[in-house]
Order: structure tokens, then C-alpha cells, then sequence
């Protein structure tokens, strides 16, 4: 059975960083492309970030704030987020495209989801 579970959210003020856990199961990472996701209240849910065996790629709103990363040993995938905004606010998931390496911002390319985990950026 194919699990993503996310860990790592919380609160914290603009301009601290925090860093998101996704642990997979029943699925290797650097064999599928793994992405990030955000959703904020009264929102659609939208692309924040995605890393494949071959590159990264991140959305406009976080490129040079966020990073992400994967460690193969814990088949876990990271978002590091810095320099954080009050419209960072929201519920990140991740999400994973299982078999395909390609890139895509749009959420009916992945096939499995986690559970998300909130983050709040006071300001």
C-alpha cells in the first residue's frame, strides 16, 4: 500500500523557517517524481514544488525561499522553507507521480496525496 505521510508544520513568525517531512511507504522516492503542494482557506490547491531523480523545479511565489530535497537511505522527501510570508499560510501535501519522472504544476498529474500538515506564518 502506497503512503505519503507529512510532518513538520506548526506556527512560526514571518521570517523564520521550518522544515516539512515526507515519509514514504510502498513506494521508492527517486523512482517517481515526488511534489509539494499548498492549499490557504477559500483557495485551489496549488503547486509549490517537485524533485525528480533528474532536476527540481519550484513556483515562482518561493523560488529562492524554499528548497526541496529527498534522502533515498529514509525514502523521505523535504521541504525547507524559509524567509517565511503570512501568505505561506496554508495546508502543504505531498503528493507523488507514481512510475513518471516528468514535471507538472497540476494537481490531476499525482496519483497519491498525503494528509498535509498546516502551516501558519504570523505577521
Amino acid at each position: 500500500q502506497v503512503q505519503l505521510v507529512e510532518s513538520g508544520g506548526g506556527l512560526v513568525q514571518a521570517g523564520g523557517s521550518l522544515r516539512l517531512s515526507c515519509a514514504a511507504s510502498g513506494l521508492t522516492i527517486n523512482q517517481n517524481a515526488m511534489g509539494w503542494f499548498r492549499q490557504a482557506p477559500g483557495k485551489e490547491r496549488e503547486f509549490v514544488a517537485i524533485i525528480t531523480v533528474h532536476n527540481s523545479n519550484y513556483a515562482d511565489s518561493v523560488k529562492g525561499r524554499f528548497a526541496i530535497s529527498g534522502d533515498n537511505a529514509k525514502n523521505t522527501v523535504y521541504l525547507q522553507m524559509n524567509s517565511l510570508k503570512p501568505e505561506d499560510t496554508a495546508v502543504y501535501y505531498c503528493a507523488a507521480r507514481l512510475g513518471i519522472l516528468d514535471y507538472t504544476e497540476m494537481t490531476s498529474g499525482y496519483d497519491v496525496w498525503g494528509q498535509g500538515t498546516l502551516v501558519t506564518v504570523s505577521s
